[in-house]
């Protein structure tokens, strides 16, 4: 069973940046799709970036693209999201998630294609 463990979160202020880990134990060969997703209070689970674990393919949803790096280093079976130019707005739980054991087919990936859940780091931007 892939567990996956998050870590790096934290407060920062406005501008700042943040790395965010994702350790993965178990049978990680078995992902094909992993990612990063954030919730803040009331509001909907909403994606930040994925990346196909094969390919290194990567894809970043729009309210980040230019100010996150998703990235995988496989050796240590860890996910990064580098995350820069921070905004009040960023402020939620960020979870890590993969997919095992079948293929991502949306494009870009939805919440409901991911069967395995961190369980969140918090992540507040002060302005």
């Amino acid at each position: 069973q892939v567990q996956l463990v998050e870590s790096g979160g934290g407060s920062v202020q406005a501008g700042g940046s943040l790395r965010l880990s994702c350790a993965l134990s178990g049978p990680t060969y078995r992902s094909s799709c992993m990612g990063w997703f954030r919730q803040a209070p009331g509001k909907e689970r909403e994606g930040v970036a994925v990346i196909y674990a094969h390919s290194g393919n990567t894809y970043y949803y729009d309210s980040v693209k230019g100010r996150f790096t998703i990235s995988q280093d496989n050796a240590k079976n860890t996910l990064y999201l580098e995350m820069n130019s921070l905004k009040p707005e960023d402020t939620a739980m960020y979870y890590c998630a993969a997919q095992i054991g079948g293929d991502v087919r949306w494009y870009p990936p939805r919440v409901v294609d991911f069967n395995c859940w961190g369980q969140g780091t918090q992540v507040t931007v002060s302005s």
